[in-house]
């Protein structure tokens, strides 16, 4: 029989037992809007203190209309498509799962793979190329903390 004397279970800060990589979900409502939210350049979904592991994925409600053909994709400072790989955001339809860049998840899709993010940063929806006008993306951040200070929050959108 196995002994397990350096284990704990981790706890939220509600002190429930965290049970899994997917214990607690946070949503980014994103309404795009050319000047301010759909605007190219980096825009920021959620900040991380401390060390979690993460999984990212956005449903579309809306189909993103756009001037152009804009990029979207999602990622931390250094690395803006670890987590969802670029794709056209006209690609995408209502009622998609954006997981990844085919952009061809109709209706479900499969959890992304989990990262590990550490250290103070954001989860940042990078636009590319040119301006998505209008449509709207509901952005789920599935996490659980790692370390003492491991948190993440929605950033309210520019």
């Amino acid at each position: 029989m196995a002994t397990f004397t350096d284990a704990r279970l981790d706890r939220d800060a509600n002190f429930r037992e965290i049970t899994s990589n997917e214990a607690i979900r946070a949503v980014a409502p994103w309404t795009f809007i050319a000047a301010t939210t759909g605007a190219t350049g980096v825009h920021s979904l959620f900040t991380v203190t401390g060390d979690i592991i993460l999984s990212v994925f956005a449903t579309v409600e809306t189909i993103p209309a756009d001037a152009g053909a804009p990029t979207i994709e999602v990622g931390v400072v250094g690395n803006t498509a670890v987590l969802i790989a670029q794709g056209l955001a006209k690609s995408l339809s209502a009622g998609e799962v954006w997981v990844d860049g085919t952009l061809t998840r109709v209706g479900a899709g499969a959890i992304p793979a989990s990262q590990i993010i550490t250290g103070v940063t954001s989860i940042d929806l990078k636009i590319a190329t040119a301006t998505v006008t209008s449509g709207k993306l509901n952005f789920y951040a599935i996490w659980r903390p790692l370390s003492a200070t491991g948190s993440l929050t929605v950033t309210t959108p520019a």
